[in-house]
């Protein structure tokens, strides 16, 4: 069996492994909520990183993943590198999707909504240099919306989703594309869609990052001794443990409860 884990500080990147879950029965995937270093947007670089790397560590010594999602946009643009130079594992990371919204706008007014760290980033500078450089790129650091998602989002009403949405979709009334910049706002992607005016595009990273996550898994072996039976998520604090284990119980997952070093 081939195992795909998932790196976030908390919920943002489930929907994306449940996207895998959907393409390939073949892969088992384990996701990790590092809930002890939630929110990693508002972190320092150096904080960033250092909590990316202990997380991998787990990750690496409990399962021998073939590969790891970077399944935050945050992570992402600022330990990406550093992870990739530490560990002997391919790593497959979700950055805004400028690429695809530089395509796709007509009016070249484009909206970027993500995490502080995301929106200041110098990665997210060149990709817009790289992708969009005709377009206007508004930017919008979304804190408040991050902790709507990981603290309300499964017990809020479709009104309150798209209320949570409705700030940023007014800081871009002039833009026909919006950038979902940060993992946590995918599960939102129904609700902003269903909020914008007509003919308003919303685009993530999901599908292009499930693309590249099954060319890794092309050609590796499966991984010989696994002491995981299901597709699980695991956190590493107990922090709002009880949402996790309503989220799994909602999404068909098992509740690993807190991953720890093995002793």
């Amino acid at each position: 069996m081939k195992v795909c884990a998932f790196l976030d500080s908390g919920s943002g990147g489930i929907p994306y492994m449940l996207r895998l879950m959907e393409r390939t029965k073949d892969v088992r995937c384990v996701y990790l909520g590092d809930t002890a270093n939630f929110p990693y947007g508002e972190k320092s670089p150096e904080e960033i990183i250092q909590g990316a790397v202990s997380a991998v560590d787990l990750l690496t010594e409990n399962f021998s993943p073939n590969v790891i999602v970077t399944a935050c946009n945050t992570i992402s643009v600022s330990a990406l590198a550093e992870l990739r130079k530490r560990f002997p594992i391919p790593f497959v990371g979700t950055v805004p999707a400028i690429r695809l919204a530089g395509k796709i706008s007509r009016n070249g007014k484009i909206g970027l909504v993500a995490t502080r760290f995301t929106v200041e980033s110098d990665y997210t500078r060149d990709l817009i240099k790289e992708f969009a450089p005709n377009c206007l790129v508004l930017k919008r650091a979304d804190p408040q919306l991050v902790d709507f998602v990981e603290k309300r989002l499964f017990d809020a009403t479709p009104e309150e989703k798209r209320a949570a949405c409705m700030p940023t979709i007014k800081e871009f009334s002039q833009c026909d594309t919006i950038i979902l910049g940060c993992t946590h706002f995918v599960h939102l992607r129904e609700a902003f869609q269903e909020a914008v005016p007509s003919g308003v595009q919303v685009v993530d990273s999901c599908d292009g990052v499930v693309e590249r996550v099954l060319k890794q898994l092309e050609n590796v072996p499966d991984v010989p001794s696994i002491a995981l039976g299901e597709n699980s998520l695991f956190v590493t604090s107990s922090s709002h443990k009880d949402e996790y284990e309503k989220l799994c119980s909602r999404f068909g997952l098992k509740f690993g409860g807190i991953l720890k070093k093995n002793s």
